[in-house]
């Protein structure tokens, strides 16, 4: 599943080709956005919350069905994908079943392949898709002491399952929380009442920032650029740990249970109770 800083990176990528443009065609694929229609508008920007995609637009001309700006909200889930394809040009038509989403510009077409709660509302009302998450080191309005106070709301909540929750703090996917397990040096399992969870929140906000804003440095969290060496624990199962040489381990995930997905850890940098202490948590995504 994407993170907040692959979101935050597509952002940027979809705003370089399609901001300022204006929509002269718009095709929502889903039911009930069927009849909604964007066109004479201006794409304004897109924005991130977590990892959501808000796809922002102006009040469109005078005579329109809607005076108000609207924000088209999406979420990419585990497949959903977002690409830019220049004036008059389409999708291989192999892809198009996919295709959820067109808005033709006047600078190229985005296409949304695969995307997953779909909404269109008026800007003023994006609270009521996004209002829930927790604070999101990606945006102007970061609160790092609210995202302590709500992370450790619950302090016998496992660490990895605490980060997995996006009421806690918006943005950490499983990559990010296994990383952070390790960097904090405790098991993934460790409840989070006995965690420094300003200096935890202070290290995952940079982190997230770093590998979102710095040329090179996408989810490279060991500073490696050596292939399967970009990576403390994440995907390194039954290989060396990188720091001590200990086997890294990994436990699958709980089935339908976002807050207890795939885990790795080293036993000996990450001290601490062990996968069978997990209880099923349902996260908020």
């Amino acid at each position: 599943m994407p993170e907040g800083d692959s979101v935050y990176k597509l952002a940027r990528r979809l705003d370089r080709r399609l901001r300022g443009q204006r929509v002269v065609g718009t095709d929502l694929r889903v039911p009930r956005l069927a009849t909604r229609d964007l066109t004479g508008r201006t794409l304004l920007e897109h924005a991130t919350y977590g990892k959501h995609l808000l796809t922002r637009f102006d009040a469109g001309p005078p005579d329109g069905v809607d005076p108000e700006p609207v924000t088209l909200h999406s979420h990419l889930l585990m497949d959903g994908e977002w690409s830019v394809t220049g004036p008059g040009k389409r999708l291989p038509t192999r892809l198009m079943n996919e295709v959820r989403v067109v808005l033709e510009t006047t600078g190229g077409t985005g296409w949304g392949r695969r995307l997953h709660q779909l909404d269109l509302v008026r800007t003023r009302d994006e609270d009521r898709l996004v209002g829930h998450l927790g604070p999101d080191p990606l945006r102007p309005d970061w609160d790092a002491a609210a995202a302590v106070r709500r992370l450790g709301a619950d302090p016998d909540r496992s660490l990895v399952t605490a980060l997995l929750d996006q009421t806690r703090m918006a943005g950490l996917g499983n990559l990010w929380a296994n990383e952070l397990a390790f960097l904090t040096g405790v098991s993934p399992w460790t409840p989070v009442g006995g965690i420094d969870l300003a200096r935890l929140v202070d290290r995952a906000a940079l982190a997230l920032r770093h590998s979102a804003t710095v040329e090179g440095a996408y989810q490279v969290t060991t500073g490696l650029g050596t292939r399967g060496e970009t990576h403390w624990v994440s995907g390194r199962q039954r290989r060396a740990c990188l720091r001590c040489g200990t086997e890294v381990q990994m436990v699958a995930e709980l089935e339908n249970d976002p807050g207890n997905r795939r885990t790795w850890w080293c036993p000996h940098c990450q001290p601490g109770p062990g996968p069978e202490t997990r209880r099923r948590t349902t996260g908020s995504w």
